[in-house]
C-alpha cells in the first residue's frame, strides 16, 4: 500500500518524466512532500503561468510531454493561460493541481475552484480523481491522450485526500484503451492517390506547411516531397524550421506579416497542398480570396480542422508523416514546374524584406546578426509582438524545433518562462529569447528562477518603450492616436544585475556583435537591452479583413 502523492510521483517516473516545473501549496503539499525524496527534478518558478509556459517550451524543443505543477485555486487558475497557450498551439503538457479534499468540493471551501470546469474549453480532455487508487491509470492515461494525435494539455485535478488516501498501486498496463478515442495515423489510400494526381496534373503548386509538421517530425518526408515534385513551400508561424530557411524551395512565412512572395504564391497557385495547418485567419486574411485559383488539399490529424475555415476539394486525415511517407512511395516521376518557378524567382527578386541600413538601431539587423553569428546551433524563442514578427522574418533557421512561440493566443509573457524550459530540453545549445520590453515585464520575476537554477539564457529586449504591435496598428489605423501604448523607460541591465544576471545596453549597430558575442562567452544568462527605433513597424503587414496579396509597407508590384 502507497500514498497516491507516492504512486502519482512513481506514475510519471514510469512515463519517463525528469522534470517538472511548479509552484508549492496547501492542498498540494503531500505531493511536494513525496518530491523531496525524489530523483524528479523540480524548478520553482516564481509564478505558476511560468511553470505552465516552461513545461510547454520544454515540451516543442524536445517533443515530449512536459509537466507542471500547482495547488489549487489560485495556483491553479495561474495555470490556465499556459494550458491555453499549449493548447492553440498543440502541445503535449501535463497540468496537475492540487484540489480541496473531496468533502468539501462544491463547498466554496478556502482556494477551492471548479479547475476541470474551467479549463474544459482549453484542454484536450482532463480529470478531477475521487480515489487514490485511479492515479496511477489516470496519469498514464492523461500522457497518452496528451503525446498522441493532435497533441494538446491535459490537466488532472488531485484532492488532498486522494493524495494522502492509501492504496495498491497498479502496475503500467501495456496499452491504453480508451473508448471514443482512436486517431487515424493511416491516410486513406485513394485520397492519396487523388492528391499525386493533383500534383503531377498542376502547373502552380505549392505546400502550405504548418505545426503539424513539426508535432509529426515529418520534415524530412516533406523536404523529399518538396525536392522531388520541385514544389515551393511556404510556412506558418509555428511551421517555421520544418524546411531550412536558406532552401530554395523556402519561400518564407506567409499570411498577415508574411513574405510578399509567398503571399502572391498563394494567391496565384493553381494548387495548395495545406499539411498540418489550420487556416487560421492571421494566415488567410479575407478567407474568399485566399487561394482562390487552387484546388485545395488538406492533410491533417484533426478531422475537425479539415473544412472548419476553407472548402477543401481533397481532405486526408491522417498523421502528416505516414501520408507523406504513402505519398512519395506512390510518385512515380518527378515534377518540373519551370515557368511557376521563374515567376516565384522574380518576386524573389523585386519583393525582398527589407532591413533598413541607415545607420540608426533597427531590430531587423539585431535579428539578422543573430541569425549569422549562431547559425543553425541555438534554439530561439520569442516573446509576442513585433518581437516576434520580427524573429520571424528575419532569423534563419535550419532545423525542427529551434523555434519557439507562441502563436495561436499570442500570449506575451510567454517567451522568458518557455526559454527555461527549452534549455531543460537542449542544454547542448544556446538559447535566445527574443523580447519587447512589454511582453518581457509580464514574466520578468522569473530573473530570479533562472539565477537559482543557472539556467544560461540569453535575452535579448528589442526595446522601444512602446507596446509596439499595438502601437503600430494605431499608427496605421487609429491616425496615430497613441492610447496607452507608451511605457516609461526601464534600465533592463540594472534589473538584470539585481538579480545577478549580467547584462549589456546597446544604442548603436556598431555595438551589436559586440553585445551578443559577449552574451555567448558569459556562462550563465545574459540581459541584452536594445535601444530600437522607437516606431519601426513590421512590413509587409496585411490589414485585417483583407486580401493577403493586399500588403501595405511591401514593395511596389512589379
Amino acid at each position: 500500500m502507497k500514498t497516491g502523492a507516492k504512486i502519482l510521483v512513481e506514475s510519471l517516473q514510469r512515463e519517463g518524466v525528469e522534470i517538472i516545473f511548479g509552484y508549492p501549496g496547501g492542498q498540494i503539499l503531500p505531493v511536494y512532500d513525496e518530491l523531496y525524496d525524489s530523483s524528479l527534478r523540480h524548478i520553482l518558478v516564481r509564478h505558476e503561468q511560468a511553470a505552465a509556459h516552461a513545461a510547454d517550451g520544454f515540451a516543442r524543443a524536445s517533443g515530449r510531454v512536459g509537466v507542471c505543477l500547482a495547488t489549487s485555486g489560485p495556483g491553479a487558475c495561474n495555470l490556465v493561460t499556459g494550458i491555453a497557450t499549449a493548447y492553440m498551439d498543440s502541445v503535449p503538457v501535463v497540468a496537475i493541481t492540487g484540489q480541496v479534499p473531496t468533502y468539501m468540493l462544491g463547498n466554496d471551501a478556502f482556494q477551492e475552484s471548479d479547475i476541470t470546469g474551467i479549463t474544459m474549453p482549453v484542454t484536450k480532455h482532463n480529470y478531477l480523481v475521487k480515489k487514490t487508487d485511479e492515479i496511477s491509470r489516470v496519469v498514464q492515461e492523461a500522457f497518452y491522450v496528451a503525446g498522441t494525435g493532435r497533441p494538446g494539455p491535459v490537466l488532472i485535478d488531485l484532492p488532498k485526500d486522494t493524495q494522502t488516501g492509501m492504496a495498491k498501486d497498479v502496475p503500467r498496463a501495456d496499452k491504453v484503451v480508451l473508448r471514443g478515442y482512436n486517431p487515424t495515423y493511416k491516410g486513406h489510400s485513394r485520397q492519396i492517390d487523388k492528391v499525386v494526381a493533383l500534383i503531377v496534373e498542376a502547373e502552380r503548386p505549392l505546400i502550405y506547411a504548418g505545426g503539424g509538421i513539426i508535432s509529426s517530425n515529418a520534415s524530412t518526408e516533406l523536404i523529399a516531397l518538396a525536392t522531388r515534385m520541385g514544389i515551393p513551400v511556404t510556412t506558418t508561424l509555428m511551421g517555421i524550421g520544418c524546411i531550412p530557411g536558406d532552401h530554395p524551395l523556402n519561400l518564407g512565412m506567409l499570411g498577415m506579416h508574411g513574405t510578399e512572395y509567398a503571399n502572391f504564391a498563394v494567391t496565384e497557385c493553381d494548387l495548395l497542398i495545406a499539411i498540418g495547418a489550420r487556416f487560421d485567419d492571421r494566415v488567410t486574411g479575407k478567407i474568399d480570396t485566399f487561394a482562390p485559383h487552387a484546388k485545395v488539399v488538406h492533410i491533417d490529424i484533426d478531422p475537425a480542422e479539415i473544412g472548419k475555415n476553407k472548402r477543401v476539394d481533397v481532405p486526408i486525415v491522417g498523421d502528416v508523416k505516414a501520408v507523406l511517407q504513402d505519398m512519395l512511395t506512390s510518385i512515380k516521376k518527378n515534377g518540373v514546374h519551370d515557368a511557376w518557378w521563374k515567376k516565384i524567382q522574380h518576386w524573389k527578386q523585386f519583393h525582398p524584406l527589407k532591413c533598413p541600413a541607415n545607420g540608426a538601431l533597427h531590430p531587423q539587423y539585431i535579428i539578422r546578426t543573430l541569425s549569422d553569428l549562431v547559425k543553425d546551433k541555438a534554439v530561439i524563442v520569442s516573446e509576442v509582438g513585433q518581437n516576434q514578427m520580427w524573429t520571424a522574418q528575419h532569423f534563419c533557421f535550419h532545423n525542427p524545433r529551434t523555434w519557439i512561440t507562441s502563436g495561436g493566443l499570442g500570449t506575451m509573457g510567454y517567451g522568458l518562462p518557455a526559454a527555461m524550459g527549452a534549455h531543460f530540453a537542449r542544454p547542448d545549445v544556446p538559447v535566445f529569447d527574443i523580447a519587447g520590453d512589454g511582453s518581457i515585464q509580464m514574466n520578468i520575476q522569473e530573473f530570479g528562477t533562472i539565477v537559482a537554477n543557472k539556467i544560461p539564457v540569453k535575452v535579448v529586449i528589442l526595446n522601444n518603450m512602446y507596446l509596439g504591435m499595438v502601437r503600430q496598428w494605431q499608427e496605421l489605423f487609429y491616425d496615430h492616436r497613441y492610447s496607452f501604448t507608451e511605457l516609461p523607460p526601464v534600465d533592463f541591465v540594472k534589473i538584470a544585475n539585481a538579480y545577478g544576471i549580467e547584462g549589456m545596453r546597446v544604442e548603436s549597430p556598431d555595438d551589436v556583435l559586440t553585445a551578443l558575442q559577449a552574451s555567448l562567452n558569459c556562462d550563465g544568462p545574459f540581459v541584452m537591452d536594445f535601444r530600437i527605433e522607437r516606431e519601426e513597424n513590421v512590413f509587409p503587414m496585411v490589414p485585417a479583413g483583407a486580401a493577403i496579396n493586399e500588403m501595405i509597407g511591401g514593395h511596389p508590384r512589379s
